[in-house]
């Protein structure tokens, strides 16, 4: 590998869906110059914009990503997908950060959100290079919650969350721009595992092992909205010490990657599409609970919430990686 970290070879998989086409304009804002965009054998030959220029297609192959050429593979694409075509590119030698389900929860896989646990990601340094990018929604979550439990522990958390359709992919957003306006609805479109959803089962058990405490209580209720890019969620937490809503505002505004906005002021999924801070705002006592706090958070999901978390963790792996290798 170059010994500078933007000459790195990096490859993106899923390169046409809406994480990767972002994935693609993120990597050319941050100065990576070697870079190669992969998808499906319908999608190979198209033309995709990289900065100035394009890029051209490639079809995700086990044998193009196996091939030994790439530095970093980035991927974007579902979770079969993600587990018939990382562990060749990790067998190629590539860094893999992966934004599906596939490892996230498997043993031995780290997942990580850099301002939380990012130390974690240089562990899969030493075993086979796959890092597991979080749910769209875990990421926002845990970065708003790790300060305040270093501050006064957490007891329990409750959460509310209104996803946007973005969070389903590129076909959704199309769907729902070419819907009736008076046609839309709060839905919940994910399988369901006894009396949770999927996605409710996810945000609870990445939660834990992001954050590191797996006996942690958390209740999320999960719903889709009709809006088009960011995600918001609505927090209750009860914590083992006291703490005001000031002073946990003013712990907030010290933590990375947090913008804490102040009345009238409230954070939405308007203002934080585009952003890559999470937005945190209404922050207040919870009556409900002893040393209970709630609290509400939006995130453009698409960049911190995916695209951009993902990018976060391949820089602390690039920069780690010329020293072993």
């Amino acid at each position: 590998m170059s010994s500078s970290p933007q000459d790195a070879r990096i490859g993106v998989i899923g390169a046409t869906g809406a994480v990767g086409t972002l994935t693609l304009a993120l990597l050319a804002e941050h100065g990576y110059r070697n870079v190669r965009a992969f998808a499906s054998a319908r999608s190979a030959g198209r033309e995709l914009r990289f900065g100035d220029g394009t890029l051209v297609v490639e079809e995700a192959t086990p044998e193009a990503l196996r091939a030994g050429d790439l530095d970093l593979c980035l991927f974007s694409v579902g979770t079969s997908s993600s587990k018939e075509l990382v562990p060749h590119a990790s067998a190629g030698g590539a860094i893999c950060i992966d934004k599906s389900s596939a490892y996230r929860l498997v043993d031995g896989y780290p997942l990580v959100v850099p301002e939380v646990n990012g130390k974690r990601a240089l562990e899969a340094l030493e075993h086979d290079r796959i890092v597991a990018n979080p749910n769209c929604c875990a990421i926002p979550l845990t970065t708003a919650l790790k300060p305040l439990h270093e501050a006064a522990g957490l007891k329990s958390v409750h959460v509310a969350t209104y996803q946007s359709v973005s969070g389903a992919g590129a076909k959704r957003m199309e769907a729902l721009q070419a819907e009736n306006p008076a046609e839309h609805n709060l839905i919940m479109d994910w399988s369901w595992e006894g009396d949770d959803s999927d996605e409710e089962s996810k945000l609870r058990q990445e939660t834990q092992k992001i954050l590191e405490l797996p006996e942690l209580p958390v209740a999320p209720t999960c719903v889709r909205v009709p809006v088009l890019v960011g995600h918001s969620e609505a927090i209750w937490i009860e914590l083992e010490d006291e703490l005001s809503p000031e002073q946990a505002a003013e712990i907030l505004r010290r933590s990375p990657s947090v913008r804490v906005l102040d009345l009238p002021e409230f954070p939405t999924p308007k203002d934080a599409a585009g952003g890559n801070e999470v937005l945190v705002g209404r922050i207040r006592r919870d009556p409900a609970s002893e040393n209970g706090l709630s609290l509400y958070l939006s995130c453009d999901n698409l960049r911190k919430g995916a695209a951009l978390n993902a990018l976060q963790i391949a820089e602390l792996l690039l920069a780690a990686q010329p020293a072993r290798v």
